[in-house]
């Protein structure tokens, strides 16, 4: 069992012992601590948050556990329920709150779950705001309030609605062009909060046909939630034995997309911003892009195509945001399939990539898979090392960063080599002791040549 603290929120699977698993002691102190930073922020102010959760089993009890500890610490707040995170987010701003919390544990298996954290902006708290957090709680000095000062709790309904209709009302997305197209679009939305979403914003894009899989929101996963090729069998078959022209599956929090082709193949998670993006990129006549160092550099590919500018971020939503906003980046996001676009919000949006990919796909005129052979072709190789914990990892880096001193390099977030047509990202894990290691070439044979000769210069210097 698993209980992690970090600077973005707590996370663990659920029962156990305290501090060891996310039990209602560790939930308590973590939400309490998090209303006091809100407190220090906004002196001389009622603060208020926004509260909404997947489908998980335990999200019930979470949410009464969090709810009752933000108004235990003088805090409104207001529970949009069943609500998707880019959902969350954007309900932050739409109310004016002070923050948010969205519990769920993303794509881990059923027994997680979690507190991600958000801002006055509906963005992730920054490192330094999760440092003073952590502070918090290890200092012990939590003040509730008084009897007479205690948070009111409301409920809204509404938000999904105005998410899915913000995402229509986009000048990129064309429901003419979705309708014409007569689409056929199986989706899996592993029995989470993406059941209440995804497909009605098919319909309301015109989408012709829609085939769910596990759309139900019990919290029930059938499968492995993270949309991985080995945990997709079930989808890819459903589109191949009933015609669709393509399918989308969600993760439990919806913020991220995997799309699959009409021919039950993947298209790729590395690629849904990367097409996206393209997209994008054509409507505007270019545009400034952004994804995390762990990212497929097809994006550079179009976006320097179209007469942009490409900067990659350290890894971590909140460190691509800032990258975004630092270079006025159109759109951006991870090669886990997700998408930021800023004119909706700065936060990873599944429903948004669904409706323009839809829209891209129409006008293209092209099948699932046609699209996807258009773009530059690479596979990345993802291994990792682990060592002792008396490993000294930094000078491993360190090692290998002079060792290859003659290529371009970025150490930013760990050591990046750039080769000719290929590179090689290498990060410690702040759990374990290990080095994860990310290299991309232009075929599977190249990416695993690549990290096998990096592995051997790492094994040779321990």
């Amino acid at each position: 069992m698993t209980l992690i603290k970090s600077i973005s929120g707590i996370r663990g699977t659920i029962g156990g012992t305290e501090n060891d698993n996310l039990t209602p002691p560790d939930i308590v102190k973590f939400t309490a601590a998090y209303a006091q930073w809100l407190i220090e922020r906004n002196r001389n102010i009622k603060c208020a948050v926004v509260l909404g959760r997947d489908a998980r089993v335990s999200g019930d009890m979470v949410r009464n556990l969090v709810a009752g500890t933000l108004q235990g610490m003088g805090v409104d707040v207001t529970d949009i329920g069943l609500a998707t995170t880019p959902t969350v987010e954007i309900a932050v701003a739409e109310l004016s709150a002070n923050g948010g919390i969205i519990l769920t544990a993303s794509h881990n298996p059923a027994q997680w779950n979690a507190l991600k954290l958000l801002n006055e902006k509906g963005e992730f708290i920054s490192a330094d705001d999760g440092s003073r957090l952590l502070e918090i709680i290890q200092s012990g000095s939590i003040s509730f309030a008084d009897f007479n000062k205690l948070g009111k709790l409301t409920t809204d309904s509404t938000m999904a609605d105005k998410h899915i209709q913000a995402v229509l009302d986009l000048p990129y997305t064309d429901t003419s062009a979705i309708r014409q197209a007569g689409f056929k679009v199986a989706i899996d939305c592993v029995n989470s909060v993406g059941g209440l979403v995804v497909p009605e914003l098919l319909k309301k894009l015109g989408v012709e046909e829609v085939i769910e899989l596990y759309c139900e929101p019990n919290g029930l996963f059938q499968h492995n939630p993270e949309p991985l090729p080995e945990n997709l069998t079930e989808i890819s078959g459903v589109i191949k034995r009933k015609g669709a022209d393509l399918g989308f599956v969600v993760d439990p929090d919806v913020d991220r997309l995997a799309v699959i082709n009409e021919d039950g193949s993947m298209f790729g998670e590395e690629y849904t911003l990367v097409a996206v993006a393209d997209y994008v990129l054509g409507v505007k006549g270019g545009g400034n892009t952004v994804s995390n160092l762990s990212s497929t550099q097809a994006l550079k590919d179009i976006t320097t195509q179209k007469g942009g500018k490409y900067d990659a971020s350290a890894v971590g939503e909140v460190n691509v945001v800032e990258k975004m906003k630092e270079i006025n980046a159109v759109i951006g996001g991870e090669g886990n399939g997700g998408i930021i676009l800023p004119d909706l919000h700065y936060g990873r949006d599944a429903l948004v990539g669904i409706a323009l990919f839809l829209t891209h796909l129409a006008k293209s005129k092209m099948k699932c898979s046609e699209l996807r052979a258009k773009y530059p072709a690479y596979v990345i190789s993802k291994n990792k090392i682990e060592l002792s914990p008396s490993t000294n990892v930094d000078l491993i880096l360190k090692k290998l960063k002079e060792k290859f001193s003659s290529q371009n390099i970025i150490d930013i977030d760990g050591v990046k080599i750039h080769f000719e047509g290929e590179w090689v990202h290498l990060r410690k894990s702040n759990t374990e002791p290990i080095i994860r290691i990310y290299a991309e070439s232009k075929n599977k044979a190249g990416a695993d040549k690549l990290a096998a000769a990096i592995i051997s210069e790492i094994e040779s210097l321990r």
